[in-house]
């Protein structure tokens, strides 16, 4: 990745960064539709049904089965800084994502690949679920 001049990397940059900032704006807006998913994305999440160990498959899952519950409890996304593989086919977003209720602030690290045509081939959340799953808890 070094010989690549900074327009060339930056241009590669592009791509996965457009994705992922796609996917936390459409948070933001709670718009389902926004979010670059490729129609086979696989979606690995602590909170989604069957957890990180059972991806769901297709994006008419996600519409269906982890955007309905998740859409409500939405207040805001707010991304910190970016993160890249090598070949830049895969970024991991910082973000912090505020819900309403319960009210929970969750640190995230979500890992998108992007394929050629900028679109989310596969997504895995990574975050402390317990600020959303146990009554009570707040990490202190």
């Amino acid at each position: 990745m070094a010989e690549l001049k900074d327009g060339a990397l930056t241009e590669r940059k592009a791509r996965p960064r457009g994705a992922s900032e796609a996917f936390f704006a459409a948070l933001n807006c709670k718009d389902f539709e926004a979010i670059p998913y490729e129609e086979h994305v696989v979606f690995r999440a602590p909170i989604a049904p069957g957890g990180r160990h059972f991806p769901l498959m297709g994006r008419m899952a996600l519409r269906e089965v982890w955007w309905p519950p998740l859409e409500p409890l939405l207040w805001e996304a707010t991304i910190v800084a970016h993160y890249y593989n090598d070949d830049c086919t895969a970024i991991v977003t910082e973000a912090d994502i505020h819900t309403r209720n319960p009210r929970a602030s969750l640190r995230v690290a979500d890992r998108f690949v992007v394929n050629a045509a900028g679109r989310i081939t596969e997504q895995e959340n990574h975050f402390d679920p317990r600020d959303v799953t146990t009554p009570g808890w707040r990490n202190g």
